[in-house]
């Protein structure tokens, strides 16, 4: 790749549009984007408007922030409450609401609570305030977890002791799990996430192909990269196969960082069970702090509270999170909720659904409604 042009091209796109449409003939067709950032590209670009009708993309739980329970947020909210407590999260969770608001609520009540870009902005912050104890909100998939890992390891090499972390990474394979298990949805196969990939590779993703039978193949963001995966998996399946397959090559390894995750495995271990929202509680989903850094785990240093919250009734996150519900199909889509007043997470996340559907299709999504309308008068 020389320039982002070459994965944009319109020719290009055409002949691939062309070659989905002829092994589209005489089925229906149902693919899982898992990853909010494969969302964003289709509704960006239009791409869900150039496949034949056959042709259905659904999204997955690929979003880090919307996946996360109102209960958890709750308990950082808590945290960020504690005496002589700093606290620092990723501007995309500022917004996400808890049952007593959200994190800019808190920070405008008074509330420490500081946005960061990287896990070490915060280890700055705690060397500056040596008399505070500094919390992180570690959020994300296995995409970010390598960042606060080596963090982890940078603070220990220094011998900070007033820097820990809330651990809310989750991991991707058990979600996917939970969905193929799932009675609600029937999928013909999965578009893979390409940012998770590059950090675990793509042989977590075989009993995918092994034990149910389903295509993945692992795809880029661009236009370009979307279009040609969901090509291969028309293929597979015209031909009779199921194999896990990588389009993103030039970026993601086969094997995955291994340097990245070593760095996980040193500093983190499997939870036993995590909460999703939506999804529930999955066993092994999620990741928390190794007992060797047990002085870096704010949860056992403050001893959360874990409490459970249930999602606003009129909130929909879930079944969209599941692909079971389209955005747009959501009582309050667009009405009561929109990204200035989000009810829920996949309105919030720059990777949630709900906000790529408002952002890029919304006002298409009403057009097409109110043309068939019409064309029922």
């Amino acid at each position: 790749m020389k320039f982002v042009d070459e994965f944009r091209d319109p020719a290009a796109a055409r002949a691939l549009v062309k070659s989905i449409t002829e092994l589209a003939t005489g089925d229906e067709f149902k693919f899982m984007e898992v990853c909010g950032g494969h969302t964003h590209t289709i509704y960006r670009h239009g791409i869900e408007h150039l496949l034949p009708e056959s042709v259905e993309l659904v999204h997955g739980p690929g979003c880090p922030v919307c996946v996360i329970p109102m209960g958890r947020v709750d308990d950082a909210m808590w945290l960020a409450e504690q005496p002589g407590v700093i606290f620092t999260t990723f501007g995309d969770m500022m917004r996400v609401p808890g049952s007593q608001g959200s994190f800019f609520d808190a920070k405008a009540a008074g509330t420490d609570i500081r946005m960061v870009y990287s896990p070490l902005d915060s280890l700055k912050i705690a060397r500056q305030n040596p008399d505070k104890q500094v919390v992180f909100m570690a959020i994300g998939f296995e995409t970010t977890a390598p960042s606060t890992a080596m963090t982890m390891l940078r603070a220990a090499a220094a011998g900070l002791s007033n820097f820990s972390v809330f651990c809310n990474h989750v991991t991707i394979v058990p979600a996917i799990k939970a969905i193929l298990d799932s009675p609600d949805l029937r999928l013909d196969g999965f578009i893979g996430p390409g940012h998770v990939s590059t950090v675990i590779g793509c042989r977590p993703y075989e009993f995918i192909a092994r034990d149910y039978g389903k295509p993945v193949v692992v795809a880029g963001f661009e236009p370009l990269d979307i279009l040609q995966s969901i090509y291969m998996l028309m293929l597979q399946l015209s031909q009779g196969r199921s194999e896990v397959e990588n389009q993103y090559s030039r970026v993601v390894p086969w094997d995955g960082n291994l340097v990245a995750l070593k760095a996980i495995g040193e500093t983190m271990e499997l939870r036993p069970y995590f909460e999703w929202r939506g999804l529930g509680f999955i066993s092994h989903s999620a990741l928390q702090v190794r007992e060797k850094y047990a002085a870096m785990d704010a949860e056992r240093l403050f001893q959360v509270p874990g409490v459970r919250v249930a999602d606003p009734k009129a909130c929909q996150c879930g079944e969209v999170l599941k692909g079971v519900l389209k955005p747009w199909e959501c009582k309050v889509f667009g009405t009561a909720c929109t990204p200035e007043t989000p009810i829920g997470t996949c309105m919030v996340s720059p990777e949630g659904a709900c906000a790529a559907y408002y952002n890029f299709g919304r006002m298409n999504r009403t057009r097409v409604a109110e043309a068939a309308q019409a064309g029922r008068s």
